[in-house]
C-alpha cells in the first residue's frame, strides 16, 4: 500500500469526507450521518487506498494484519495526505459554505 496513487486517493478522501460533512450540516444530525456513512461505504468500494481519511484511523491499521492493513514505514504518508487533504476542504468550506456573498 504505496505510491502516489494512492496519496492522492487519500487526499481526495479526505477531501470529500470533510465537504460531505460541512455541506449537510444545515439539514440536520441524521442527514449528516446517513451521508458520512455512505460516503465511506463509497470510497471503501471505489478509492485505490480504501479511504481511512482520518489519521486515527491510518494510526490504527498499522498495528492490524489484515489486507486493509497499512506498512509503518507508509503510515506517515497516509497522515500527510489526509491533512493536505483536510487543508484544501477547510479553503474550500469557507469559499462554498461560510463566506456570504
Amino acid at each position: 500500500r504505496d505510491g502516489i496513487y494512492i496519496f492522492v486517493s487519500e487526499i481526495v478522501a479526505t477531501l470529500g469526507l470533510l465537504i460531505i460533512i460541512f455541506g449537510t450540516m444545515k439539514n440536520g444530525k441524521i442527514t449528516v450521518a446517513a451521508s458520512v456513512g455512505l460516503y465511506i461505504t463509497a470510497g471503501y468500494w471505489f478509492t485505490s487506498s480504501t479511504s481511512f481519511a482520518n489519521p486515527a484511523v491510518a494510526i490504527a491499521r498499522t498495528f492490524t494484519d489484515s489486507f486493509t492493513g497499512i506498512n509503518y514505514l507508509n503510515t506517515p504518508y497516509y497522515i500527510l495526505a489526509e491533512l493536505l487533504g483536510m487543508i484544501i476542504a477547510i479553503y474550500l468550506v469557507k469559499k462554498l459554505f461560510l463566506e456570504k456573498n
